[in-house]
């Protein structure tokens, strides 16, 4: 099949980085492969160390062989890859070698460029300030933003107020890779072309929403770096949000770009303000002291290198979340995130309410309520937990849950990773699927009333065994309104 190919240059800070070498450039040697991005267009990697060509070409086939996926390297499409690359040295705290970037630019001028800042938010501004002074910025141009912008609200905002005195609104783009997966795209579909659930999807039929996102793997080496964030600000800030919006969201007009990010940032505006009380009971934060995960011993949050004893930095969160709103009003939101938990996993459970009157003894036994499970990792799924007659010959019908899969079946297509999704949309000009100013600062706004109620110890920190499903407050958190996790 044939693809619309855009000639651009994609330029890469942070491209000797992990997110590059683990997410960037492997998502990029897919397009290439699949024929997306044109022959001609090249991929700039800006990296602060010095390195000749040859080096720099055997640290990214070493880094593509570890992290593609089993089979996917091909060494006659990587040295073909290769050609596309090149490397520039900057350093971004000395505007006078962005030289080098403008004489590699503007050997192609009229090329679309898409800046990517892969780097800490802290560059964003200076980075764009040099590209300007450069005139490297044309109005073909646009710059990819990764999260966390800022660290709350007000340095959100000086983030993002430096970024638009050199690019226009509509040439950014915020990027939160989760928007790029095929199952939380499928929300819309399943949401907004299937009848049957329109008059099912509010507090009349809905009892409660659970968000979760677990990982098993501690903070890797980074520390410092997560330390300065911590689960709420680096994950339930955009991440989780995102996704409360997309199941919270009211049907857009058409799949125009704003007219999506304005259903979404209607649903941050309409989240309730916690009072300090509303923190104490609703929120949960948690460090993992040592534990074991897949049988191996692990070292607790405060204990690994490079840490502070001291740190007050959460590495779970788990929240109560409740829309005042016409169609959500009395259906709370659980939302729960953490690090060395018991697996990798991220789930969205819409849980209906229960049948009013049940003509079925089964046993004794509760009829369980319905309940949609949507699946974003380790694998991507959607079921449908429905009651079913056992087939069998007893005096009493007796029932089970059953699954009804809601997945798409199998082609001879692949599966594109978010990164390539999102990326090939950055190409295209497509901001769908990335987060608008207002969006963002609507979700700092509402996330800093927690954050400053945190800081002043309206609840205290709690601990947790790494390897397990996070402290026992979160327990308490769900079960005060009784109700309990979702845990198949």
């Amino acid at each position: 099949m044939e693809h619309h190919k855009s000639l651009c240059d994609i330029i890469i800070f942070g491209g000797h980085g992990d997110l590059s070498f683990r997410k960037l450039l492997p998502a990029l040697y897919h397009l290439y492969k699949e024929a997306y991005l044109s022959p001609d267009s090249r991929i700039v990697v800006i990296s602060r160390r010095d390195m000749t060509q040859a080096k720099h070409v055997e640290l990214l086939r070493s880094k593509m062989k570890e992290f593609l996926r089993d089979g996917e390297y091909d060494e006659e499409i990587f040295s073909e890859f290769i050609k596309r690359i090149v490397l520039c040295n900057i350093d971004f705290d000395n505007e006078k070698s962005f030289e080098h970037l403008k004489k590699t630019l503007d050997k192609e001028e009229k090329r679309d460029r898409i800046y990517y800042l892969s780097t800490s938010s802290d560059f964003f501004g200076s980075i764009c300030k040099s590209l300007s002074a450069f005139k490297l910025i044309k109005s073909n141009s646009r710059v990819v933003l990764e999260k966390p912008i800022g660290r709350d609200l007000e340095s959100s905002q000086s983030i993002n107020k430096e970024v638009l005195k050199y690019f226009k609104e509509n040439q950014v783009y915020r990027i939160d890779h989760y928007l790029g997966k095929d199952t939380v795209q499928n929300i819309l579909a399943l949401r907004f072309s299937n009848r049957f659930f329109m008059p099912l999807w509010d507090a009349n039929n809905i009892d409660h929403v659970q968000i979760t996102v677990s990982e098993s793997v501690g903070v890797e080496g980074r520390w410092g770096y997560y330390d300065d964030y911590g689960a709420l600000r680096d994950m339930i800030q955009n991440h989780l949000l995102q996704l409360l919006c997309l199941i919270a969201m009211e049907p857009p007009c058409s799949l125009a770009s704003d007219s999506i990010r304005d259903e979404k940032v209607k649903v941050l505006h309409s989240l309730r303000n916690m009072t300090p009380e509303d923190i104490r009971q609703r929120t949960v934060r948690a460090q993992y002291k040592s534990g074991s995960i897949n049988g191996e011993p692990v070292v607790g949050y405060l204990d690994a290198e490079g840490a502070d004893k001291n740190s007050n930095t959460e590495t779970f969160a788990a929240l109560r979340v409740d829309i005042d709103n016409w169609r959500w009003i009395g259906v709370p939101f659980y939302l729960r995130s953490g690090k060395r938990m018991s697996k990798k996993n991220s789930e969205i459970v819409i849980q209906f309410k229960k049948i009013p009157y049940s003509i079925f003894p089964n046993n004794g036994n509760c009829i369980t309520e319905n309940k949609l499970v949507i699946t974003l990792q380790p694998k991507e799924s959607i079921s449908l937990k429905l009651m079913n007659k056992i087939p069998e010959i007893t005096e009493q019908m007796r029932l089970q849950q059953v699954d009804l899969e809601l997945n798409a079946p199998k082609t001879n297509v692949g599966t594109a990773e978010a990164y390539q999704r999102l990326i090939l949309d950055v190409i295209h000009a497509n901001p769908t699927l990335f987060m608008r100013l207002d969006e963002v600062e609507a979700a700092w706004r509402w996330t800093d009333i927690i954050l400053e109620g945190w800081a002043q110890n309206f609840t205290t920190m709690k601990t947790y065994s790494a390897g397990t499903d996070g402290p026992s407050a979160s327990i308490q958190l769900i079960a005060q309104d009784a109700r309990s996790w979702y845990d198949e």
